[in-house]
């Protein structure tokens, strides 16, 4: 939004201590300087926090506190009808919330069992046996996480069969993955995603005739090293194992992938046959993480 100019005392006023909240909502625009002014001497005469006295006076809501708190905390998150990111990234909108804490504790194991474990391991593949288990969705709320954790996070959409993250998170399709590997783009394609800082989504292009041809090339394992030098972690979502082989491909060029199962709609064989297509790939199985449970 535009800059605006306002006076030292006006300054003073809103941003010293905890006042601090109210800087960073005056600032988003969620509340006026005037307002800011009733709530910091209802603050003064009941010696209550900023947000207390907000929520008092009915100028403020739960949610305008929570998302001055994030950025006091550095914790980015967007506001719903605020971003052409779907809602269906939960992670993205619903930070507080149960669906999301899950996401945070598959995070804290991905990042103990793979990222942390050695040098090196910034990339993974998100597999499933089939489609419609939730491995978009899984990829696309983790590399959310991750973001909001300070780390370099880059989400690959290498799924060139049926590419679906520039719709989650509203970015250009035009050119992509698909693209780089036909030596026709790079890593200018990266999108860094708006709200969220430290994400960026690098969308699978147009949708080319020889996905798996195009990921055999030499130029892919280059693509991805280059790509690791300028991110902490990078989740490539690929194609389902169980009818294409693109994700076999993927995963040897990561060197480790997380398997994604949906309640009540996987089949365990199934599972285990992508399990054993990575260990063929001579790749490491971090771990099944199972949707809807």
């Amino acid at each position: 939004m535009p800059s605006k100019l306002i006076s030292v005392s006006e300054t003073t006023a809103v941003s010293r201590g905890e006042r601090r909240i109210g800087a960073i909502l005056v600032d988003a625009g969620r509340l006026s300087l005037e307002d800011a002014e009733r709530i910091l001497r209802l603050q003064r005469e009941q010696n209550i926090r900023f947000g207390d006295a907000a929520l008092k006076l009915g100028l403020l809501t739960q949610a305008d506190i929570e998302l001055a708190l994030s950025s006091q905390f550095d914790y980015p998150y967007l506001l719903r009808g605020s971003s052409k990111v779907s809602e269906s990234v939960a992670a993205a909108y619903q930070p507080f919330s149960p669906k999301v804490e899950a996401l945070r504790a598959l995070r804290s194991q991905l990042m103990l069992r793979w990222f942390d474990a050695s040098p090196g391991h910034n990339a993974l593949a998100i597999l499933s046996a089939a489609s419609k288990e939730g491995r978009s969705f899984i990829a696309a709320n983790l590399a959310v996480v991750f973001s909001q954790l300070g780390e370099r996070t880059l989400l690959i959409d290498a799924d060139m069969r049926h590419p679906c993250q520039h719709e989650l998170f509203g970015l250009d399709n035009r050119r992509g993955l698909s693209a780089a590997l036909a030596g026709r783009g790079g890593s200018a394609e990266v999108q860094r995603v708006e709200g969220l800082r430290d994400l960026s989504v690098l969308p699978a292009g147009a949708v080319p005739p020889n996905s798996i041809e195009l990921l055999s090339r030499p130029l892919f394992a280059q693509t991805l090293k280059k790509l690791r030098q300028n991110f902490d972690v990078i989740l490539l979502d690929s194609p389902p194992a169980g009818k294409y082989s693109d994700g076999q491909t993927i995963v040897a060029r990561c060197g480790a992938a997380l398997i994604v199962a949906r309640k009540n709609t996987s089949r365990l064989w199934h599972v285990r046959a992508v399990s054993d297509a990575v260990a063929q790939a001579h790749a490491t199985v971090i771990g099944t993480a199972l949707n809807d449970y």
